[in-house]
Order: C-alpha cells, then structure tokens, then sequence
C-alpha cells in the first residue's frame, strides 16, 4: 500500500470516528423525542424542500421517456435471472458484515468503486475502444440499456446544472400541492461564481441496487425521525469527485405485492413505498424530508448536496432497483493507473535471458522505497479485494481476468525484486545512511505486508465468508505454501521481519 494509501486509510479511520462521536451527540440531544418530517402530503413540504433541500431534483416517473423506462426496468429483471447481483462481505470497525442490500457495479471499463473498504470492480459497458465479452447476449444488452440511461441522466443532469447556474433565487411561483413538486421543478439555488460542469456530471460508473424487503426481516428503524424501516442506514456517498451530482432511477416491482397500506390513513410516511430520506447532516432543528419513490422516478443530488445532507433509503413493500450514476473519483482507483504504476517499479528489475540471472538495475533510496510501496498497492488494494469477492464477475464478464492475471506476474516480479533488495542490504560491507534508510523502508512495507495478509486470510476463513454460495466464497489470493520453490519470499514474513529489526539495531 503507498504511503497515500496508508494516509487515506487513517484519514478514514479517524473520520469514522469522528462520525460516531457526532452521531452519539446527536442521540444525545435528541434523547427519547423523534424529530419532525414531512412528506409531500404535508403542508409546508414544498417550502422546506424548497429552501433547506433545494439542490434535490425529482423527476416523476411519467415525465420520464417510456423507452427509457422499457429498457431499463429489462435490464434490471434480466440481470436479477442471470444471478448478477451480491450481497457485499464489507468491513466495518474491524467487524466483516453482509450488506442486506445486493448490487453490482457496470462502469467505463476499468473503473472501481470503493466503500466500506471494499473494492468492487466495474463490469464495463460497452465502448468502441474496449472489446467486452459478456457471459450472454442477455447480458450484453442489459449492460447496453443501462450505459443509454447513463446517457440520458448526464444529459438531464446538465440541464439542471445549467439551471442552477442560470436561476437567481429558487423558483417557486405556483407550487402550491405536492403534486407540483414531482413534475419536473428545479428548486435550486444559485452558486456564487457559477458551476462548471465538465466533469461533475460525467458519470464513470453506476451502481445497480437490489432490494427485497421480503428477504430483509432485520431492517433496522431509522432512529430520528421514526421514519419506519431502512434498506440503507444515513450516509454520504463514498469515493466521489467533489461537488460532482449523483443521479438515481428507481424502480419498484409494481406486481411482487399488493399494498397493504394505500387505503389506511398513515401519519407518517407510507410504509409500502419506498422513499428516500434527506437531513442536514448534524442538524437536529431542520425537519427531514421523505420522498416517495414511485416506479420509473428519477431523482439527483446536485452539486454539494451530497456533502451537506444525509440520505438514506426507507423500504417499501415491493422488491426494489435502483441505478445510482456517479462520478466515482477514480485517480487512484483504475486498471490504467495501477498499471502504469506497477510498470514504471519493474522496469527496474534486470533480467538476463540467456544467464537466467536477474538484477536489480538501481538500489537508489526512492526506488527501494517505491517498490516496497506499490508492491504493498497492488496485493492488498487490487489482489486480495478481487479474490475476496470470489468468481462472482464470471456471472457476467471475464474481462477482469486477463487484467489481473498481468498485475499478479508484476507482483511476482516484485516479490522477486523485494528479495534482492534484502539480499544487498544484508551484506554487512555495506555501511551508511542509503542502507539504513533501504533497511527501514522494508521493515515498514514488510510488517504492513505481514499485519495485512494476516487480517486478509482471516476475514477468507470466517464463518460468514465460508457460508457464502461456492462462485462467491472468499479466495486467499495470493497464497503459497512454505516449501514453495516457485516464490522467493514466504508468505509469512516475521522471520524477515525481525532479522530487519536486528540490522536495523
């Protein structure tokens, strides 16, 4: 893992616990009362969503394209008969849980989302650059429906950026009903300076949920506003380029079940449909919203709403879809960039084809430390999190096989160029600040080396990984044996480890 990675990931640690001590605050402050919220039923919903969630559009499902929605609700049916979607095995605290929620990703080819440390790698969409095979032709034109409704939410994303740009104050004139409020209305607010929009709406990837509340007895009540259950807890979407839009089509199977509580007079929000809930975030003296989600209605999250509130999503009756296009911030988190980076460290490796010897070319400080860096990335951020997910991409796509087959031989390569750099720097002739500072460097890389591959082949061996289906079990990947002769280094490193800490002394 590079040193950005280790930074990120305590960055990250630290923010969830600052998280959990704002969140016990909260409850703090609120103690046994709940909340107040509105639905579009209540009087005062349009002005609250109006001022205090004006950068949420709605889009109700009948000003939506039907074609859109023919190909688009397909997909999502052919892709559930295909067994394309799964509960994710995430990590959170220290504990491994299974998401109630099952989902997969489709994105540019190469892309990854990560959340609740967990990599998940996009199945890619068609593109006329990348040649994808997909496990059918059923597939294959799911994959195509959902990358032209991506097409169709970028396009209606712009507009409403342009709005927001183009509007002084938020419109209001003649919104007088619920009714008004899912028709098409931007209640935005001006941004000083303007939005571009260039990038904040260019969405690399979507990721498509599956709910079913029938499956889903251990829904857990949101504990604020006593909105009822939830298939998602409150959050902010994770891994996402600043102030860029998300932008939801959801979709709830209109026949799975009839409504148990249409004629019923309900208080609150109605609990056969699904909604989504939005709050400030920290702030107990703003109401909440709770937006019904009708078959086909779309909804965005515009510029830094998704910074500013929480949302979350309460479950209806009726299983559930959802395609949520985002701008995933990607910088580190592509087939190219790992690739790139894995290359430039083992053009460092010398090989002799006709000795059969190899080398390292430099034992420069910057490049010793580089290595151990990427070498770390790449296991433990590209490796490990693909196998840990099993064989469940092949339900839809081998293209990430090839890919990752080229990064393991470069892992190799450095697992080779590791052991030589512990072979120069245990020659004892040579003295000086270059060798401590190469000494160092791998005892660091090393002993996170070892502290992860530990905690990776004990989450593969954990009663919920091993009570997973077979083509979704965890793999322990890369893993070898101690009398391995094709490996240069053991997988288990504490000996290594502690003849360092010896040189180093």
């Amino acid at each position: 893992m590079s040193v950005s990675g280790d930074s990120n990931m305590k960055r990250n640690g630290e923010q969830d616990k600052e998280k959990q001590v704002k969140k016990q605050k909260l409850l703090d402050q609120i103690g046994d009362r709940l909340l107040p919220y509105l639905t579009p039923k209540h009087e005062g919903f349009n002005q609250l969503h109006m001022t205090k969630y004006g950068k949420l559009l709605v889009k109700e499902a009948n000003i939506v394209p039907s074609e859109v929605h023919q190909a688009t609700q397909k997909a999502f049916l052919t892709l559930l008969e295909q067994g394309c979607f799964f509960q994710d095995l995430v990590r959170i605290k220290g504990k491994d849980l299974l998401t109630p929620v099952s989902r997969l990703l489709i994105g540019q080819p190469g892309c990854t989302y990560k959340y609740l440390n967990t990599r998940l790698f996009a199945v890619p969409w068609p593109t006329e650059r990348h040649k994808v095979t997909y496990h059918s032709d059923d597939v294959m034109g799911a994959c195509q429906a959902l990358t032209k409704l991506n097409d169709y939410l970028h396009m209606e994303t712009i507009r409403a950026l342009q709005d927001m740009d183009s509007l002084e104050h938020p419109v209001a004139a003649n919104q007088q009903d619920a009714a008004c409020f899912m028709e098409n209305v931007h209640y935005v607010q001006q941004k000083p300076g303007g939005l571009g929009t260039s990038s904040r709406e260019a969405f690399n990837v979507t990721l498509i949920n599956y709910m079913d509340p029938r499956l889903m007895s251990y829904l857990k009540d949101e504990p604020y506003f006593g909105m009822g259950k939830m298939a998602v807890s409150w959050h902010h979407d994770e891994n996402l380029v600043e102030r860029s839009a998300v932008a939801v089509y959801s979709y709830s199977c209109e026949d799975a079940v009839i409504d148990k509580f249409g004629d019923k007079a309900v208080t609150g929000r109605d609990p056969a449909v699904w909604h989504v809930g939005l709050k400030i975030a920290w702030d107990i003296k703003t109401p909440g919203l709770a937006v019904p989600l009708h078959p086909g209605d779309c909804y965005f999250m515009l510029d830094d709403l998704n910074a500013t509130h929480q949302h979350c999503v309460l479950s209806g009756l009726r299983p559930r879809f959802s395609s949520t296009h985002r701008v995933a911030e990607c910088s580190m988190g592509t087939l190219d960039y790992i690739l790139e980076r894995c290359q430039a460290i083992v053009q460092n490796l010398d090989k002799n084809v006709d000795s059969g010897t190899v080398s390292l070319k430099s034992l420069e400080v910057p490049l010793i430390t580089q290595l151990a860096e990427t070498h770390n990335e790449v296991e433990f951020e590209w490796l490990r999190q693909f196998w840990f997910q099993g064989n469940r991409y092949r339900k839809c796509t081998d293209w990430w096989q090839v890919p990752m087959t080229q990064l393991e031989e470069m892992w190799k390569d450095m697992e080779m160029m590791t052991n030589l750099a512990l072979s120069e720097v245990r020659n004892e002739t040579w003295q000086g600040k270059e060798r401590h500072e190469i000494l160092n460097s791998l005892w660091e890389a090393l002993s996170k080396r070892q502290e992860l591959r530990k905690e990776w082949k004990a989450r593969c061996r954990s009663q919920i990984a091993r009570n997973l289906p077979a083509d979704q079990k965890p793999v322990c990947h890369p893993y070898w044996r101690e009398d391995d002769a094709s490996m240069p280094l053991p997988f288990d490193l504490e000996n290594i480890i502690s003849e360092l800490e010896h040189l180093i002394k």
